[in-house]
């Protein structure tokens, strides 16, 4: 080992409070990059297998009642390889021990044979004896939430007949990862759950002897599912087809595709900015370290150490800081990846998970890391092999300094000698500070874009909760109804107020452009399911157009007064231009909205509705459920407050969660900036920190420039770090965007202000244990050191 390796090793070893510091910041980066590639390739890869294992299909379809000939015309459709027909429905289920109603989707199971297509995984128990008709599996998530074990039993009303089912299974399925219920917005696996039945018991509860009215279609791989989607929409018209979809509109496929698309972006915004700093600081310490070291470069190049070798010696100092990070950053990466992807698992009820972070994600996070540090350091290590050995061995030149009109204003302040020296220190090297200050910047930003999660969500929660959805409770039936059907609602045991509300789902034309969604009609002054903007403004559709959000508008390139073609899938089946009569901004789902008379007398109907929305006395809950359990022509009921508590509860937990690993990575970032950056000041600062102590300063007075100067540079760094904040929030809330929901850009004060006392603590903290060893300094061999 040559001596100039030696000298390596023992400046790493002197170095290593400093070198710890920087290398979390840098293993921060790649544990992130780690994490969310490992949970985006876990949560990509699962779902890929599960959904190959299992034969999930590509394309789905609902109709009224179609015969069972139908099946192989559809199977002869060009790109078609699988059709798999069923019968379902929608059912109210009395769990015993449960006061309150609970929702089923009722799904046949073949008699004969497994399942073509959607192919249930059992989890305990067996599968429906098709001769015995009460037999039933259920989907895993609804049994454990409700304590359920094969051999249980529970009531459904299945279109007017109350009949005892006996589970005999537990199933996981590819089509249910993310289970709604109608009309909710989160997963409530206690109120709603799938349920399988025997194809021959399906087709008597719902009259579908002979027939079906829900397809499955798998499609061969690599082929377009446009052409087939209107092949079978074409065969399924004349029977009540409610229109055909892909896997982009199926809902399970849907919120998981966009919490992988938020993952993914993830992936590309945070680890760039943790190895921006790694390097920074890599660069700030190896910059003074070969200012301090002049005169060892000039002895090595007089022995006969070349300007390469010279080089490499830092750049290896560097890579060595670099390597301690990387280690850290796969080892914590690795365990934090696995375990919220394990999580992740659990919340999409996926039956397994494949974690496997390719060896190339390690290799890019390490070459990342590398390359970082290494261009912090380029710059110094060439610097230092370009110093001659006679001007090496020399001191450097003394920075000119002159008063100026600053220098004016602090006399004219009289402002005290040692905030007078903590001023001119930061005029001294402006570019220093300015970095210093950015680094800092950047911790704040990091806290700001995890808290403002937060409070975006909990915007979400008051728009869609309080806002827009007031009612109580949701009243779901199987068919659209006669409005006078209002008034028996209201007859309900503690129904304080009830209001009409339809859904049809559309087609919306524009050129070559066209969406599926939901058309929501209600009629104007509605108190309980209203429309209101991302701003809190209540919108009215107004008679003779439709009002469209603005995500839906933007999709199919419309603004306000342009005219759509809609083609509604039930009713007449007809398709009407409609006038966009406005745009509202919303967070959740792809609005469109019209005024309920005015979609009557476009449809030549009676007033009819689909749902009932009401408020509820309290104290009489236990009478209604009790009585909706016997209405024959309820297919759901939506408890809004359940759905608000578990919306709040799924919030609570993962904003915890996320709110911690930032505001650790923001402590380690100000460690990492604050601590390396004051054990330079005092390295530079030593000498004439000595002197004031021997010319009667007392420590606190010496100690006030050392402290003084960190947290002027921490307090100048917090508009900085409040900027780069609201950016990072920006483009994260862009980045999560999709069909299913959109983040708004939510910044309180109160953001602003956690952030800054989180770093302001951190900065304190940290400077302070650099501090005491002004406490340790040799006043007689500081003074003997050279400038």
């Amino acid at each position: 080992m040559q001596a100039i390796d030696k000298k390596l090793l023992r400046d790493f070893r002197r170095l290593w409070m400093q070198a710890i510091a920087i290398a979390l910041v840098l293993a921060c980066g790649v544990a992130i990059l780690l994490t969310s590639v490992g949970m985006y390739s876990a949560l990509s890869e699962t779902r890929t297998a599960y959904y190959e294992r299992n034969r999930f299909a590509d394309v789905f379809v609902h109709t009224t009642r179609a015969p069972e000939s139908l099946l192989p015309e559809i199977a002869r459709i060009d790109g078609v390889l699988n059709v798999e027909a069923r019968i379902s429905g929608d059912a109210i289920l009395d769990i015993p021990g449960r006061v309150k109603t609970a929702v089923g989707r009722v799904l046949s199971y073949p008699e004969d044979r497994e399942p073509v297509l959607n192919v249930p995984l059992l989890v305990q128990g067996r599968f429906p004896n098709p001769m015995v008709t009460d037999e039933v599996v259920v989907n895993a998530p609804f049994a454990e939430a409700n304590g359920f074990e094969p051999g249980d039993s529970f009531s459904a009303n299945l279109r007017g007949q109350k009949r005892e089912l006996t589970i005999v299974g537990t199933v996981l399925s590819p089509e249910f990862v993310y289970t709604i219920g109608p009309g909710a917005l989160m997963p409530d696996n206690t109120s709603f759950g799938i349920i399988w039945m025997s194809e021959r018991a399906a087709a008597a509860a719902f009259d579908m002897t002979g027939a079906f009215n829900d397809v499955a279609i798998a499609v061969a791989a690599g082929l377009p599912t446009a052409p087939v989607i209107d092949a079978v929409d074409d065969l399924l018209e004349p029977y009540g087809g409610f229109g055909a979809y892909d896997r982009t509109t199926q809902q399970s496929d849907a919120f998981l595709d966009a919490e992988i698309s938020q993952l993914k972006g993830m992936a590309a915004i945070l680890p760039p900015i943790f190895f921006g700093i790694a390097g920074f600081l890599v660069s700030m310490v190896l910059s003074r370290i070969i200012a301090l070291e002049r005169s060892e470069i000039g002895l090595l190049k007089a022995i006969g150490y070349s300007n390469t070798e010279v080089c490499l010696h830092y750049l290896m100092l560097a890579g060595l800081i670099a390597l301690a990070g990387v280690l850290l950053g796969w080892g914590a990466g690795t365990v934090l990846a696995r375990s919220m992807a394990n999580q992740y698992a659990q919340f999409f009820n996926f039956p397994f998970v494949i974690f496997r972070v390719s060896y190339w994600v390690y290799a890019a996070a390490g070459l990342a890391g590398l390359a970082t540090t290494s261009l912090g350091a380029a710059h110094s290590a060439l610097q230092a092999a370009r110093l001659a050995p006679a001007i090496a061995m020399q001191p450097p030149a003394p920075p000119r300094f002159k008063r100026s009109f600053i220098d004016e204003m602090m006399a004219r302040l009289r402002l005290t000698q040692p905030t007078i020296m903590i001023l001119r220190s930061l005029l001294r090297w402006p570019l220093r500070s300015f970095l210093t200050s950015l680094g800092l910047a950047l911790a704040v930003a990091s806290v700001i874009a995890s808290i403002f999660i937060n409070d975006a969500l909990n915007e979400i929660v008051d728009l869609a909760f309080y806002q827009t959805n007031r009612q109580d409770a949701m009243l779901i039936f199987s068919d659209d109804v006669l409005e006078t059907t209002l008034e028996e609602a209201r007859t309900l045991p503690g129904v304080l107020q009830a209001e009409s509300q339809q859904f049809h789902t559309a087609i919306l034309h524009k050129g070559h452009l066209s969406k599926r969604v939901a058309v929501e009609a209600r009629r104007p002054g509605t108190d309980l399911s209203r429309v209101i903007d991302a701003s809190g403004r209540l919108m009215t559709a107004p008679p003779g157009g439709i009002l469209l959000s603005i995500r839906l508008a933007d999709q199919l390139d419309v603004q306000a007064g342009d005219v759509i073609e809609a083609e509604f899938l039930s009713g007449r089946r007809e398709a009407f231009d409609l006038v966009v009569t406005g745009l509202v901004e919303q967070h959740f789902g792809l609005g469109a909205y019209m005024d309920l008379a005015f979609l009557n007398a476009l449809f030549r109907q009676a007033p009819q509705l689909t749902t009932v929305n009401v408020t509820l006395d309290e104290h009489q809950t236990e009478a209604l459920h009790k009585a909706i359990k016997e209405l024959p022509e309820l297919s759901g009921l939506i408890e809004m407050t359940e759905n608000r508590q578990s919306f709040q509860d799924t919030i609570d937990q993962n904003v915890t969660v996320m709110n911690t690993i930032y505001i650790v990575i923001a402590v380690l970032i100000t460690v990492g900036v604050t601590y390396n950056a004051a054990r330079i000041q005092l390295s530079e600062r030593a000498r004439e920190l000595a002197s004031l102590r021997i010319l009667g300063f007392d420590r606190g007075e010496v100690s006030y420039i050392l402290v003084g100067e960190m947290m002027l540079i921490a307090l100048i760094a917090q508009p900085f770090g409040w900027l780069i904040g609201a950016w990072i929030a920006r483009t994260m809330t862009n980045a999560f965007t999709s069909d299913v929901y959109a983040i708004p850009l939510v910044l309180q004060p109160a953001t602003f202000t956690s952030a800054s006392l989180v770093v302001l603590t951190a900065s304190f903290v940290s400077v302070m244990i650099v501090r005491r060893r002004l406490d340790r300094l040799n006043l007689v061999a500081v003074m003997k050191t050279r400038e």
